[in-house]
């Protein structure tokens, strides 16, 4: 479970980040780096990271044109990082996948983000419920032959049956009994995210703003246990 676990390195500075990975220690091998970060000198400290053995999970939810997505995946697998964000565009898929090739970087496809309801979907166009939506997205994930899916708990179990097993199937939104949801609307405890078939599970502010960090990764490592 100690791989399975994805710390969120969440944080406004790399000190922050410096002193998180510092005090979680050896609990934690996997962090996720994304926009807050890397636009603070992340990509540099990522690189460090796997440079120690660390496993990096680069959360950049890439979308462009063709060519564009494409020198981009060619350029983060040869920083040595294990995850990479795409948005679930079956083009831009099909550009990340052709560009890894051979590489051990594992794509993932972002369904729909954890912060979105159905509102918000209808808001921004869609003509889908997020259920429906993340379905459609997970089937062309695996049509483009990605490595994995970025989605809710909620809807982990159904995606998880499009997939079949041997897909990453990573689950933000991951909020230890009691904590508050902050901006996330469809959240679940560590132990329903594995019940549900979730290969790995991000964990940001319940870890990295804890009193003690490292304490709070061990309770939720033994909570994905128990289940």
């Amino acid at each position: 479970m100690r791989d399975r676990l994805i710390v969120a390195l969440d944080v406004p500075t790399l000190a922050d980040a410096e002193k998180v990975v510092g005090d979680v220690g050896d609990a934690v091998s996997f962090y996720k780096i994304g926009y807050q970060l890397v636009f603070a000198g992340g990509l540099g400290f990522a690189r460090e990271l796997a440079a120690e053995g660390k496993k990096v999970f680069l959360d950049m939810k890439l979308l462009d044109i063709d060519n564009t997505v494409a020198k981009g995946v060619e350029n983060i697998a040869r920083m040595g990082m294990s995850m990479l964000t795409l948005h679930a565009y079956p083009k831009a898929m099909r550009a990340a996948v052709s560009a890894a090739e051979g590489s051990g970087l594992c794509l993932l496809g972002v369904t729909v983000l954890t912060s979105m309801d159905e509102h918000d979907l209808v808001e921004a166009g869609y003509e889908y419920d997020p259920h429906t939506l993340v379905l459609r997205r997970a089937e062309q994930a695996l049509d483009a032959g990605m490595g994995g899916i970025v989605c809710s708990a909620d809807e982990a179990a159904a995606v998880r049956k499009v997939v079949g097993p041997d897909l990453a199937v990573v689950t933000p939104g991951i909020r230890p009994t009691g904590s508050a949801h902050g901006d996330q609307k469809r959240v679940v405890t560590p132990a329903d995210g594995i019940r549900s078939g979730a290969s790995h599970l991000v964990v940001g502010r319940p870890v990295v703003a804890a009193p003690d960090p490292r304490a709070a990764a061990l309770s939720i490592i033994e909570e994905m246990k128990r289940a």
